[in-house]
């Protein structure tokens, strides 16, 4: 593919809230950009629960203040998407969707050539702000890759009437035990630790307590999933091993940045096991001159750590070191 002559300004990989946000500043400093994402517009909120609701209220969710007005206290994905889709089209920012980016280099003339499955883009800055959803955290046990095992969850109607196993007690496994419970599923979670994770949503955790005391909803815990089978799992309790029937696995164990892409162009990653990128904190700007993070991707494994209310202000961070180096 032939390499264009004139560059970009900016190239901004994602197009989540995040990547929206740079692009919003870009288009304010006069830059020349382009916005690539693999999927769809924010692609990994599309991919959230059909019923999620966010931990944030909506201010903290809003973009270069454009006010973001929810019926509830909390905005539901729906919402979401209507909001940052609003976004986009109101300030015809420039995105090229289902297009994801192959390679990332960085030549001898400072100039970065992006390449995609489409086309080549030559840029003299690159934003990643590809967050974290694309590569589950698997527990490599035998049966994970039997069609009924899910590392995502959409809708609770899918799981109706049937015994469903969910593996894991952040907000993503309680909100999918409940839900299915409440769709007339027969729910058991397995949980590593001897309690519910303590960052579940306050106003969720006394409800699936209750279910659990009641016993509405089977626990498991101190506990792992041992083995995956047709009909069954292999379960290790404190009490000895356990089958149990089984028609579904929900294995909510969490996401990770994809670390190779990084990698791949230069960018360090901490070797505490963290895998933290290196970057400066007050400029975005990687190890890698040019190249900056943004959102939660700057986390590496710690994806608790960043969100959409804390890492807005990346954008503006970037985009200004981008136009006093220009």
């Amino acid at each position: 593919m032939q390499i264009p002559d004139k560059p970009y300004d900016v190239v901004i990989i994602g197009a989540g809230p995040i990547g929206i946000a740079c692009g919003l500043e870009a288009e304010k400093k006069n830059l020349s950009y382009v916005i690539l994402e693999k999927g769809c517009l924010v692609n990994s909120l599309y991919y959230y629960p059909t019923n999620m609701t966010f931990f944030s209220t909506s201010e903290k969710l809003e973009l270069d203040n454009i006010p973001f007005i929810s019926t509830n206290p909390k905005p539901r994905k729906a919402e979401a998407l209507e909001y940052y889709r609003r976004i986009a089209t109101s300030n015809q920012l420039n995105i090229n969707l289902f297009e994801k980016v192959a390679s990332v280099e960085k030549q001898e003339d400072k100039k970065i050539i992006v390449e995609t499955q489409k086309a080549v883009y030559q840029t003299r800055n690159v934003i990643v702000a590809t967050g974290f959803y694309d590569i589950p955290n698997k527990i490599n046990i035998p049966g994970e890759d039997l069609p009924k095992v899910f590392h995502y969850y959409g809708d609770p109607h899918y799981y109706a009437t049937r015994k469903t196993v969910v593996v894991g007690a952040s907000n993503s496994a309680v909100d999918a035990t409940l839900e299915i419970y409440r769709k007339g599923g027969e729910v058991t979670m397995i949980v590593r630790k001897p309690e519910i994770g303590r960052r579940v949503k306050y106003w969720v955790r006394p409800d699936i307590d209750n279910r659990i005391n009641e016993g509405s909803i089977k626990a498991h815990f101190n506990a792992k999933l041992t083995e995956i089978r047709e009909n069954e799992v292999v379960i290790e309790t404190p009490q000895g091993t356990e089958v149990i029937e089984n028609d579904f696995v929900l294995l909510m164990t969490g996401y990770r940045p994809n670390f190779k892409f990084l990698q791949d162009m230069g960018i360090e990653l901490s070797d505490d096991g963290k895998k933290i990128p290196n970057y400066d904190p007050h400029t975005m700007e990687t190890n890698v001159s040019n190249i900056y993070l943004a959102g939660v991707v700057c986390g590496g494994v710690d994806t608790h750590k960043w969100f959409i209310e804390n890492s807005r202000v990346h954008a503006k961070m970037i985009l200004e070191n981008i136009v006093t180096k220009s």
